[in-house]
């Protein structure tokens, strides 16, 4: 598989910028207008080149542009919009599930939307006019190179980019921030001053590829420390006080810029100048650049830390999860608002896939309610502890990692199950084993020590 590697531009001069933001300004005006008239209906079963022929036999002025930036370009936009309609379709295909039941009628369905001949059924043409609407662009700010429209070599031990201009022969030079030559099809994002390299590389040759574990382990995701395992141990413990630093800083920051449009508004004649010198992007936008490298660094050492141990290894599935508890203070929820399980479960996909372990995904409610000692509703999670019913105090993370594992080889709760079937399934869990001899016994002792006060 491939991987992408971003690197950035180094002591760039305003006149260079100023003339790659030329090109990226003529290319997003193609880009729009590609959008504009083949984001919809028009574009089904178009290909780049038909556009591009199409084009040349009606002579249309590119003007200064030359044809591999504006072909490129072209070829990507094309591919954006084949990208919006495949989505689209995942979305049609639920729809397809849940009106018919018919093996056959499902299989026509999905083979027309597989086709691109959705057209010729109306259910199909309805629900595609609902998820995939007419698609737009703003998009001023890239320029798209094939291997042909640029250099790359090393000079004074840095990597160089020769990057092909509007004007013919005279090519625009950016020295990188690396010492690797990026290769095949870059993709150039130009923000505030700095110009962002964006290009493919093969993972098996960029990424870590040694040998896993052997051991069978479940993982809670979290927000203190990036994961805790099912065999008590945690890993990224620096990545809650990485996020409510920068959730804080932020804080004061929106608070200080809120007064300054606030006194722009009030004064107008001072907005000109505030506007212009106090409230810029360039340090917010590299402080968040930074920001983001610094937790992807900690939550992929975790992650390799688990994999080190690892040849299965079982994680909550938390896609669905968006609810949060009204009961949190506003400072807590603003901190929680930062957290990245995005990353994390991006990480814990590449790295287990690039290493050879094996990832598998499992229903995450109810696992930091359920006592991991014998798999049923009675205790309390209290911040970092679980208190079981018969006062056994137990690291709350810890206790959801062995809930995650059993939920592995749990015959009636499945990734997809609904939680208020899990909750109906864990209550009755908890009635048998309360009527079970082992579960009298341990009420029964429970109930000779006063101190001991059940849940």
């Amino acid at each position: 598989m491939k991987v992408t590697r971003i690197t950035y531009s180094r002591d760039l001069t305003t006149s260079k910028y100023e003339r790659l933001e030329e090109i990226a300004r003529l290319l997003g005006v193609l880009r729009s207008e590609v959008w504009n008239e083949y984001g919809s209906l028009k574009g089904v079963g178009v290909r780049d080149r038909h556009i591009r022929d199409e084009w040349l036999q009606s002579g249309k002025d590119f003007g200064p542009l030359p044809a591999r930036l504006w072909k490129e370009t072209l070829r990507d936009v094309v591919a954006d919009i084949k990208a919006y309609r495949e989505a689209a379709k995942e979305k049609v295909k639920r729809a397809i599930r849940d009106r018919t039941e018919n093996d056959g009628e499902r299989k026509r369905l999905y083979t027309l939307l597989k086709r691109d001949e959705w057209l010729e059924d109306s259910f199909l043409r309805r629900q595609m006019r609902k998820h995939f609407k007419h698609g737009h662009t703003s998009v001023r700010n890239q320029i798209v190179l094939d291997p042909c429209s640029y250099k790359a070599f090393v000079f004074s031990g840095k990597a160089w980019i020769d990057v092909m201009s509007l004007v013919p022969r005279g090519r625009i030079a950016i020295q990188l921030n690396t010492t690797r030559e990026p290769s095949g099809t870059l993709r150039l994002i130009l923000r505030d001053g700095i110009v962002a390299v964006h290009y493919a590389v093969d993972e098996q040759s960029a990424c870590s590829v040694r040998p896993c574990g052997t051991a069978t382990i479940g993982v809670d995701k979290g927000y203190t420390e990036a994961l805790t395992d099912s065999d008590d141990e945690q890993h990224g413990k620096r990545l809650g006080a990485l996020l409510s630093a920068e959730s804080d800083y932020l804080k004061t920051k929106y608070q200080r810029r809120s007064k300054l449009h606030a006194v722009a508004r009030a004064k107008p004649h001072k907005a000109q100048v505030i506007y212009e010198n106090n409230l810029g992007r360039k340090k917010l936008n590299e402080r968040r650049r930074k920001h983001t490298a610094n937790v992807k660094d900690v939550i992929h050492k975790a992650v390799h830390a688990v994999v080190d141990k690892a040849s299965t290894v079982v994680a909550e599935d938390l896609s669905w999860s968006t609810s949060s508890s009204k009961r949190l203070s506003k400072n807590t929820k603003r901190r929680l608002s930062g957290w990245v399980k995005g990353i994390l479960a991006l990480a814990l996909t590449n790295v287990s896939r690039r290493r050879g372990a094996t990832l598998r995904m499992v229903s995450a409610a109810y696992t930091s309610q359920t006592d991991s000692r014998y798999g049923i509703l009675l205790g309390e999670r209290r911040g970092d502890l679980f208190h079981c019913f018969d006062g056994e105090v137990l690291q709350a993370d810890y206790n959801a990692a062995r809930n995650v594992l059993a939920r592995l080889h749990d015959p009636e709760i499945g990734r997809f199950t609904p939680y208020r079937e899990i909750k109906r399934i864990l209550q009755k869990r908890t009635e048998h084993w309360l009527s079970s001899p082992e579960g009298k016994l341990r009420l029964g002792l429970l109930n000779q020590d006063s101190s001991c006060v059940p849940f």
